[in-house]
């Protein structure tokens, strides 16, 4: 288990804590919260969702809604993708970036009406992220409200999540297309997740999100803890705050610069990032396959004929593919597919190659 855990201070629980417990989960702090790592097994939990569905408790993730006369403009002032003239029920990826490019956070941006966005944020940043937000606020006409406190959300995902979702919740969602909403209702219902695979999210209050769960797990759908929630990402080279992006880390190094739209006139960070498309940077992130069957983890470094040239930001054995993989943050001029590189695992070092970040193909429905 490679995620990083914090420390124990002052943990808030989510609204599924308890049946976390009755199922015997393994709890840990994780982003501020007591989190389910895992319930039985990583690998049995990472499988069901790749070849059936599985159920994530993702209550901890924040939520911050924007509404008013200058919604709009707000949003696309300090997010990198652009929102502007999307149809109602659109979600879209993107990053908040401060002015030097750095990555203040990646999140989800839902067009809930035409003054309405609903800003899905990362757990660990939900403070950070809220004051910011709110910091670049002053001179737009926008109501501003943070409703991680009353949001729980489950994802349900993998190739079953449709008919599961129909026949088990009874919410309709065959007519949603990846990446796109709807309302029920206080109930917000979106065809996204974090796996890879064609999947849900389920926003709406704790009794409501309970009670979803409650019947899922009734079904026979297996949960799933946060363990598998990071292999599965990993494998399909989606990044994780922290790991693959930060305040260090901008969405350019990141290769995510599909997500960074600079057709768009002004957006936070804008000239930065358009001078890093530009001129290069100096460090990418790269996908590495190992020869040999030891395992990468966050940190180990990344050497070129003896050299440090970076560090992994994830690593494991992939499960789906059957290799020791990881991604790293590495000196750009060793960035190409082909390149030789070593890893130092602990007082050994282990050959490798460059090759593309997704390791694992998606199966999202288009």
């Amino acid at each position: 288990m490679a995620i990083r855990q914090e420390t124990e201070e002052q943990e808030k629980k989510t609204c599924l804590y308890k049946r976390h417990v009755a199922e015997g989960a393994y709890m840990t702090p994780f982003a501020g919260f007591i989190m389910p790592i895992h319930y039985k097994d990583i690998q049995l939990e990472h499988k069901a969702v790749r070849n059936q569905c599985g159920l994530f408790d993702v209550s901890h993730m924040g939520e911050v809604t924007v509404k008013g006369r200058q919604a709009e403009a707000f949003v696309q002032h300090i997010f990198t993708n652009d929102i502007a003239g999307a149809p109602i029920g659109k979600v879209f990826y993107g990053m908040m970036c401060y002015e030097n490019g750095g990555t203040v956070d990646d999140l989800l941006v839902y067009k809930m009406g035409e003054n309405d966005f609903f800003l899905v944020i990362n757990a660990a940043n939900i403070d950070k992220d809220w004051a910011w937000i709110q910091q670049q606020a002053d001179s737009f006409d926008v109501e501003l409200a943070n409703k991680s406190d009353y949001y729980g959300q489950i994802a349900l995902q993998g190739p079953e999540s449709e008919h599961v979702m129909e026949t088990v919740l009874n919410i309709p969602c065959r007519e949603l297309s990846f990446y796109t909403a709807k309302t029920m209702g206080d109930v917000i219902v979106s065809r996204t997740g974090y796996t890879g695979e064609d999947g849900f999210e389920v926003y709406a209050s704790h009794a409501y999100i309970q009670e979803c769960w409650d019947k899922l797990i009734s079904a026979g759908v297996q949960a799933c803890g946060l363990g598998c929630r990071d292999t599965l990402r990993f494998e399909v080279g989606l990044p994780l705050y922290g790991d693959e992006l930060s305040e260090d880390i901008s969405p350019v190094m990141a290769g995510l610069t599909m997500f960074v739209k600079f057709d768009k006139p002004e957006f936070i960070g804008r000239s930065a990032l358009l001078k890093q498309k530009t001129d290069g940077v100096a460090r990418k992130l790269v996908g590495i396959e190992l020869k040999d069957k030891a395992i990468p983890r966050h940190g180990y470094l990344v050497l070129k004929d003896g050299e440090t040239i970076g560090e992994v930001t994830t690593g494991y054995h992939g499960i789906s593919v059957d290799k020791s993989i990881c991604m790293a943050l590495i000196d750009s001029r060793y960035a190409a597919l082909g390149t030789e590189v070593e890893i130092q695992i602990r007082k050994k070092t282990f050959p490798g190659v460059v090759v593309k970040k997704r390791f694992y193909e998606k199966h999202y429905k288009k």
